[in-house]
């Protein structure tokens, strides 16, 4: 990443300034999360400046089309601009008001670390690494924020998967088809360890916490059938009250299907096309729960839309692949 470094001189040499944010990164990602700005604008703006991502990664993370991501960043900066906004570090004081847009900022890199949204490869391990390493920066500038640790727990349990989530051909592997042994145990006791800190902290789970809940059942998980499927879907109802966004409400439909089955999950998904027709895994999810019915030759078409939306060439080859192999069984 292109990252710049934004000087703060100390007022006592050789002496720690409590107000100082030694991380380059995350003092630009404080920077520029300013609160005159929209939230998404704020998300864009650092997401492009600071995280060095292209206005097509942002806009498939976002789900908005690319001009709208880039008029974003334009009346972002026009914005900060009319208000005599200083590039400046922000005091203790008025990070808390921040910290929502830097988390999301956080959790957005290693998104786009988890699942490249553009390029060859499926996973970009680099960017997810420096997403996890933010985070942990953040807790020592933060102590006891529960849901700073949820987001670390979060990462943890997600990072644990990257030695098995390809295959030796560069491609993706489910949930399901993944090697639970080359999961990194390490990792996924740090994440537990992270989530102790959070209910530590606070007697209730944010929007952080229910997901790390999720991805902590999935962790210690014997196998995939044997995940507590119920719980999951208990948590994502959770969820979905947080934050009654597409995507929760598609990922909850996942649980759906191993709970309820898939012909009950299909109605949920196609409950959301209206709002994600553009997005990948709309379709994916779909041609799974296609073929799950037994409907083999809408599943090969849902595969096919798949492969035609933005998201990185090794997810978009095995979507061609799975369609392939449909359509052969069927001919």
């Amino acid at each position: 990443m292109d990252v710049r470094d934004a000087e703060v001189g100390d007022p006592v040499p050789g002496l720690g300034d409590p107000d100082r944010i030694d991380d380059d990164v995350l003092r630009l990602v404080f920077v520029a999360c300013h609160p005159v700005l929209p939230a998404q604008a704020r998300l864009a703006l650092t997401l492009r400046t600071v995280a060095g991502l292209t206005t097509e990664q942002i806009a498939r993370i976002l789900l908005m089309s690319v001009p709208t991501v880039q008029q974003r960043i334009v009346r972002a900066k026009r914005a900060l601009a009319a208000a005599d906004v200083r590039f400046e570090v922000p005091d203790r004081s008025e990070r808390p008001a921040r910290l929502a847009s830097v988390l999301q900022v956080i959790y957005l890199l290693f998104t786009e670390g988890y699942s490249a949204g553009i390029g060859a490869a499926a996973l970009r391990i680099d960017v997810a690494r420096e997403a996890v390493r933010l985070g942990r920066q953040l807790t020592s500038l933060m102590p006891g924020e529960a849901e700073i640790d949820s987001l670390i727990a979060l990462m943890e349990f997600q990072s644990s998967r990257f030695a098995a989530r390809v295959g030796v051909d560069g491609l993706p592997l489910t949930l399901e088809e993944q090697d639970r042994h080359r999961w990194d145990r390490s990792a996924i006791s740090r994440g537990r360890a992270a989530r102790q800190r959070a209910d530590a902290s606070s007697r209730s789970l944010g929007y952080y916490g229910v997901q790390a809940a999720i991805a902590e059942c999935h962790a210690v998980a014997p196998s995939f059938r044997e995940t507590d499927w119920v719980r999951i879907l208990r948590l994502y109802d959770a969820l979905t009250m947080l934050a009654p966004s597409a995507v929760v409400k598609l990922n909850r439909a996942v649980a759906v299907s191993m709970v309820d089955g898939p012909v009950v999950a299909l109605a949920v998904v196609d409950e959301l096309a209206p709002e994600l027709s553009g997005f990948r895994p709309f379709h994916a999810v779909r041609a799974e729960l296609l073929e799950r019915v037994g409907e083999s030759d809408a599943a090969a078409t849902a595969f096919l839309e798949a492969a035609d939306l933005p998201g990185n060439d090794a997810e978009a080859t095995l979507l061609r692949r799975r369609a392939a192999s449909l359509s052969a069984r069927t001919a």
